[in-house]
């Protein structure tokens, strides 16, 4: 018999590409959705609303693996005060709610496995090379983090294996961050923003994929593992390499950061700070990366 994940967050971008990497890989999956969906041969929807902390039990229930990916987007809306706890809720309550019907019903799991961001390091400009013992950050994102990951831990008490995966920028087919910069650069307007100095570790969706299936497969694997490639990409870096895959160089001047901090406010620390993680850990365990070059790696998503 198929062994099941179940997938919160399946209907986005990773979870997308993730749901057929797993009915591939020989799993059953489940997705809990906000509506009801039709079922598939493949795929069995379930439904819950996190703000009212409801849910078809069920879907917890008939669970060997969950995969927890929902979250609000950070990247949306304007940080207010208002959006900033949505940001926050979304990804504690979620969690709650599952716990919650595991220890009422005494559910073990194989594994829960948690995504979560290497935004947990903070907002850093600094050469220091972030593993996964490193401090990590007081500032929103960071904190953010540490709640989603402390949500998580909370498995761990039901004597669960819990890992959790700090992911760096994934690039791939439509996503979402492509997908505003793309048009910018096929008119050749593009240029990097700021000093063009922070760093932007990078992951592509089939490594991130990947490494949850590492997750799944891999009883060694608990705690976290930092997710991107380890190569000190610079938004400079990565500007210049994108404008190539179109064919030409960057002749605009950098945004100006106050610019972007006029028109993005908080928000802006997403694009103007950086920081440089590195994947070792991940790599112990035996995973290795398919997409290791950020110039072939965009070539693949833009034709894709």
């Amino acid at each position: 018999m198929k062994k099941n994940v179940l997938l919160t967050g399946g209907t986005g971008f990773v979870g997308k590409h993730l749901t057929k990497v797993l009915i591939d890989g020989g799993f059953s999956v489940s997705i809990l959705s906000r509506s009801k969906q039709e079922n598939t041969a493949s795929i069995f929807y379930y439904t819950w609303d996190v703000q009212k902390q409801t849910i078809e039990k069920e879907a917890v229930l008939n669970a060997d693996y969950i995969i927890h990916l929902a979250g609000a987007n950070i990247a949306e809306k304007p940080w207010t005060a208002k959006r900033k706890e949505e940001i926050i809720n979304s990804r504690q309550q979620s969690a709650q709610l599952l716990y919650s019907v595991l220890k009422k019903n005494d559910k073990k799991l194989d594994a829960f496995i948690s995504a979560s961001a290497i935004g947990i390091y903070g907002a850093v400009n600094g050469e220091e090379v972030c593993t996964e013992e490193s401090a990590l950050g007081d500032d929103f994102l960071g904190l953010t983090c540490q709640k989603w990951e402390a949500a998580a831990d909370q498995f761990e008490k039901l004597g669960i294996r819990t890992v959790k995966v700090r992911t760096g920028l994934v690039l791939g087919e439509n996503d979402g961050f492509l997908n505003k910069l793309t048009p910018i650069f096929k008119w050749r307007l593009g240029s990097a923003l700021g000093s063009g100095k922070q760093y932007m570790p990078w992951i592509h969706v089939e490594d991130l994929c990947g490494i949850y299936l590492e997750a799944i497969n891999n009883i060694n694997m608990s705690g976290p593992y930092n997710a991107a490639i380890n190569d000190n990409t610079t938004n400079a870096s990565f500007s210049k390499a994108l404008a190539k895959v179109y064919g030409y160089k960057i002749w605009l001047p950098n945004v100006p950061g106050f610019l972007i901090k006029l028109a993005m406010g908080e928000m802006a620390k997403i694009v103007l700070t950086g920081r440089r993680v590195s994947s070792a850990k991940v790599k112990q365990v035996g995973f290795n990366f398919k997409h290791t070059n950020l110039e072939e790696t965009l070539k693949i998503c833009i034709s894709e």
